[in-house]
């Protein structure tokens, strides 16, 4: 095993239930405090401090500081996109309450996925875009069309800009709830702060994001999509 990576100590670093609901709590871009951590996985403060030190010490998350408070956050693309990974291969979460019930509902209708927009939403535009032919599918990744290029532009995404980042442009990301695949990547990224940034989509509790009234309407008229169909 000595030249390869040695991947068993990143699975044990995760294999922990409490750690593990801390790494999900993150995959939304905000960081959080040790406390709300604690809280998410329902442990003490003190127990929750030494996980955290752990997945700091794994590379698996970083710390920020921002005056007195420091706030973690997943360190980077491939950790969440390895996270997102094992979600799809693992067994379906129990549902407990109307409140659980609720709550995955939601996430499985629109959600973050790290720094990109999921489920049956983030799907619903990734293939709207693929039949306009603005993006086309090429294995792991999509490739924006010439058609695809007056698109974005119109839309105020600077794709040269996204272009000179240092990680994938646009990147295929398959969905764990819709078993079908999202635009994540730069482009992803790019996408999902725009629709903030319109109003078209707001934050919920959590990791799930809803349409406004204005996203229904910009949606429709930008790109033909009918979002009654999402609830």
């Amino acid at each position: 095993m000595g030249s390869r990576p040695d991947f068993s100590y990143v699975a044990k670093l995760m294999a922990d239930s409490s750690r593990a609901a801390m790494l999900e709590a993150l995959l939304d871009l905000d960081g959080l405090p040790a406390s709300e951590l604690a809280k998410r996985a329902n442990v003490s403060l003190q127990t929750a401090s030494s996980h955290l030190s752990k997945l700091v010490e794994g590379n698996l998350l970083r710390v920020e500081k921002h005056g007195r408070h420091r706030y973690f956050r997943i360190a980077n693309a491939e950790v969440a996109q390895a996270i997102e990974m094992l979600t799809v291969i693992a067994p379906s979460a129990q549902v407990n309450s109307l409140k659980d019930f609720s709550r995955s509902e939601k996430i499985q209708i629109a959600r973050t996925c790290y720094d990109h927009l999921a489920g049956k939403l983030g799907v619903l535009i990734t293939e709207t875009l693929v039949e306009k032919e603005y993006v086309v599918e090429d294995q792991d990744v999509f490739i924006v069309t010439k058609a695809g290029e007056e698109f974005f532009n119109s839309f105020k995404i600077d794709l040269n800009s996204l272009r000179q980042k240092r990680r994938h442009f646009a990147r295929k990301c398959l969905d764990w709830s819709e078993r079908r695949y999202h635009l994540a990547g730069a482009l992803g990224n790019a996408i999902l702060l725009q629709l903030f940034d319109l109003g078209w989509i707001e934050r919920l509790p959590g990791r799930a994001v809803k349409v406004t009234d204005t996203g229904i309407k910009g949606l429709e008229e930008s790109l033909g999509i009918d979002t009654s169909n999402l609830g």
